[in-house]
């Protein structure tokens, strides 16, 4: 069975023994305005966290090497700067990073890379990055944003809203803050088309649904759901792949 190794803590030799195996495990979040209530920190926060303890749990089951690669911080999150507090890469920019990454594995014999994505912003980049690099750099790439692993019908993923507020309050609890209670903003909407305008952030005050809803045991639970559901896709595609 596979083995969990991070590639951070691993010298190099350890790195070289088992990349052309592994399969890679590379979460990517951001650094963006989460209301006044979470962290800016918070989908960085996730996604680290969802993927690094699903990884834990797949590794005992996987035919090969989980090797887990550092988070990346930073994502595609113009839409949140008048807002302040964040750290914004353009959509170009962030493909550009995803695809050196991508090379560096791959000129260093790396075959299989799954990225594990936990902002919004960035769900379009990764699907064109992952479709390109296969191509590019004779990789086999995979690409999942981790609130997929849920039944769309139970959340609503949302921005700093219940979903993202109960789960920070599950795993750093710490940087959460009280939210305040508010009437549900009412945003006009037309079916199956994405609108996007910076006065629709502006009128919800750059969050989403009821974060005063949240409950760290729900949070909880998610959490696990999520990463038992990722772990057991890291456990196929380390089979297919």
């Amino acid at each position: 069975m596979g083995a969990l190794l991070r590639w951070a803590e691993a010298d190099r030799a350890a790195v070289r023994g088992v990349l052309s195996e592994a399969l890679v495990l590379m979460p990517i979040g951001a650094t963006e305005q989460h209301g006044p209530h979470l962290p800016t920190g918070t989908d960085a926060f996730l996604a680290a966290a969802v993927c690094e303890h699903a990884a834990e749990l797949a590794a005992p089951r996987a035919e090969r090497a989980l090797l887990l690669a550092p988070p990346i911080p930073y994502g595609a999150s113009d839409h949140h700067l008048p807002f302040n507090g964040t750290l914004s890469l353009s959509a170009q920019t962030l493909s550009r990073v995803l695809d050196d990454l991508a090379r560096s594995i791959a000129v260093q014999g790396g075959r299989r890379l799954v990225i594990v994505n936990g902002h919004g912003g960035n769900v379009g980049v990764c699907h064109a990055f992952a479709g390109a690099a296969s191509t590019r750099h004779g990789l086999a790439v995979a690409h999942t944003d981790y609130w997929r692993v849920l039944d769309p019908e139970d959340i609503v993923p949302g921005h700093a809203g219940e979903f993202e507020t109960s789960q920070m309050l599950a795993v750093r609890g710490e940087l959460v803050r009280e939210p305040a209670v508010r009437e549900q903003p009412r945003q006009p909407r037309v079916s199956d088309v994405d609108v996007h305008s910076e006065k629709a952030w502006q009128d919800i005050d750059g969050y989403t649904d009821r974060p005063e809803l949240a409950a760290a045991d729900r949070g909880g639970r998610w959490f696990e759901e999520i990463t038992s559901g990722l772990a057991d896709r890291f456990v196929k595609l380390a089979k297919v792949l």
